[in-house]
Parts: structure tokens; sequence; C-alpha cells
């Protein structure tokens, strides 16, 4: 395997080091030099009392004297060299075996050494922030190769998916942790958020779908609300949008991050409101200005267009508060009542939408 190689090529490094440390060094230290200089003096001293330059007396009280010296640094140069050569030498073997022994184990209880390998060129055109999640990615990948059935496995992976661009692995990811951690209001929602982001930024009817029973299961989520604004908006009913966003806006925690951008949105709705409102009051004063018998007619084909709208789209709460207003100032409580009975069979799931129903119907005394 490719770590034994590593360990062997580790071995040898440490051998390469560690070998000229335990051969004898070739250079003569200082004692040597004392004892060849010594040496030479008693040849010395025997050459001049062969010639008779000195007394055989003179010359063997130096010869004795020279041969006493030589004698003591030969006895302090000797064990210190000996033990200085053995220590280096067991040194150089406890290291030679130590050093790949521990970079072994160290490795094979930290390291991953079955991971696959990373080729050369992905790893180059990868951002050097991505390493670390790429990384992550392959161990949580390799992890659900072997635990197929593991939802947090897969719920782990599916925003990193996203993170990193891979939509369709995010949106298979979630589905998968949904089947198998069941329904939930988080997840369900996150999962929506990746529908979005694979239609390129357009709620689909799909995702309004999922961010809705996200938000049956927890109304107080705030990624659903925006997202069904923006879809209201997509749709052009910007009067929705504005609702959705004012109501969200209204109950956000100080200091929440997403404050200010919903804000500038808003701002952005506000000239197309204002003119759908200065269209929808010329509208209202041709109506005053139609003799009665029309305008009657006409008020009543555009209630009775309206409640043939919801009878398509039930889960349209404006829709719903404004029909019942409508038959109540055109004193048709029956219908007033019917529709205030329909409305709260639509949104029985929605707590908010139910909350501002019952305020109506006790505004305007339609009762239970």
């Amino acid at each position: 395997m490719l770590w034994v190689i590593f360990a062997l090529l580790t071995g040898a490094a440490v051998l390469s080091i560690l070998w000229p440390l335990a051969k004898k060094p070739r250079e003569r230290g200082a004692a040597e030099i004392d004892i060849a200089f010594y040496k030479a003096q008693l040849a010395e001293i025997d050459r001049d009392a062969a010639r008779g330059l000195v007394l055989e007396r003179d010359a063997e009280a130096a010869k004795a004297e020279a041969a006493r010296r030589l004698m003591a640094v030969a006895e302090r140069q000797s064990p210190a060299q000996q033990k200085s050569g053995m220590a280096v030498r067991f040194g150089s073997l406890a290291a030679l075996f130590f050093v790949p022994a521990l970079a072994l184990g160290l490795y094979s209880r930290v390291g991953s050494p079955n991971l696959p390998d990373s080729p050369l060129e992905a790893r180059l055109k990868a951002r050097p922030g991505n390493l670390d999640v790429m990384a992550a990615v392959t161990k949580v990948e390799a992890h659900l190769k072997q635990n197929p059935d593991d939802g947090r496995g897969y719920e782990v992976l599916a925003p990193i998916y996203l993170r990193i661009g891979r939509v369709e692995d995010s949106l298979r990811a979630y589905a998968s942790a949904l089947r198998l951690l069941g329904e939930n209001a988080d997840l369900r929602s996150a999962y929506a958020e990746a529908m979005v982001f694979a239609a390129d930024g357009t709620v689909t009817p799909e995702a309004q779908k999922s961010f809705e029973m996200a938000l049956s299961t927890n109304p107080a989520l705030v990624k659903p609300h925006f997202y069904l604004g923006l879809a209201a908006e997509q749709a052009g009913d910007k009067l929705r949008a504005k609702e959705i966003w004012s109501e969200l806006l209204a109950n956000a925690p100080d200091g929440a991050p997403w404050a200010v951008p919903l804000r500038q949105r808003l701002a952005a709705l506000g000239d197309e409101d204002n003119t759908s409102e200065d269209k929808t009051g010329d509208k209202a004063a041709a109506v005053v200005a139609m003799p009665e018998a029309e305008r009657n007619a006409t008020i009543h084909a555009m209630v009775d267009g309206l409640a043939a709208r919801l009878t398509q789209n039930g889960q349209d709460l404006e829709g719903w508060l404004r029909l019942i207003r409508a038959y109540r100032v055109l004193q048709e409580d029956a219908k007033a009542r019917t529709a205030l009975s329909d409305a709260r069979r639509n949104l029985a799931g929605d707590a908010t939408a139910m909350g501002r129903i019952e305020a109506l119907a006790r505004e305007l005394g339609l009762g239970g």
C-alpha cells in the first residue's frame, strides 16, 4: 500500500542523516596528535643517544618521562571515544526504527488511508477555501455508501451540495433525508429553497407547496414567509407580497440580519403599489358614476367573479376577506356566512390566516 512505501521512504531519509554519525571520524583528534608527538619524541631520544649527543643516563630519564606522558594521554582518550561511538550507533539504530514506526502508527489512527485519491488537475482547479469542504463531502459520501439509510448523513450533505453548486445532488439528498427522517418543518423549508435555486430563483408551484407544508407545521419560520411573498411578487400580486413581507417585518426580532434587505424589497414595491391603488381608485370612481342599476350589476359581477376565482384557489386569504366584506356590504349575510365557512375550511392549517378571518367575523358581527 502507498502508506507503507511512505514509511519506508521515511526510514531511508532517517538513515541517510544518521549513518554518517555512526561511522568513526576520519579526522585525528587532539589526543591522537599528542600520542604521535610523544612517539616521535621517544624515537628522537634514541637517535640522539645512538649518536652520542646525550649521556645514556639522561637519555633513559627523558625516555621515561616521555613514556609516562604517552600512557597518560592514551588512558584519557580511549574509554571516552569508545563510549561516544557506541552511543551514536545505538541512537542511529533506535531512530531508524522508531521514527518510521511512530509516523506509521500516528497515520493509521488519525489519517485516512482508505480515501480515494484526488487527481492533481481537480485539486489545482479547486479554490483553496473549498478544499476542506470537498474533503468533508468525500468522507460523508463514503459513509453513506456503507450506510445508505442514515438520514442524518443526507441532512448534513444536502446544504453542502447546495453551497458548492451541486443543486441536483442537493435536491436528492433533501428528498432522502425527508424520506428517512420523516416530515420536519426546517428540513421541508430547506428542500423547498433548493427547488427555488434549481429553478434559477423562481418559486415554482412545487416549491410553494413545500413552503406551505413547512408553515403548517411551524408558522413561525421566516424562510417560507419570505419565499411565499416572493412567489406573490413573481405572480404579479404586489399587494399580497407587500402584506406578507410587512407582517414578517412586524414580527422580526431586534437585529434580525434579513430585516434590512427585506425592507429594501418592500420599498421597491411601494411605487407599484401606489400605481395599483390609483388604478383601483379610478375603477371605483367609474363604478360610482354609473347609473344605480348598472352600478349594482357591475358590483355583483365583480363579487361573483371573485367568488368563482376562490373556488379555484382556496388559499387566497385576501380574496376571502374581500369576498366576506363585500357580501356584508351588499347585505347578503347568508352568502357572507357561507364564504366565512369556506374560508375557514380552506385555510384551517394556517394559524395566522385563521386569526385574521376570525377577527373579521367579529368585526362584521357574523359570529361563529
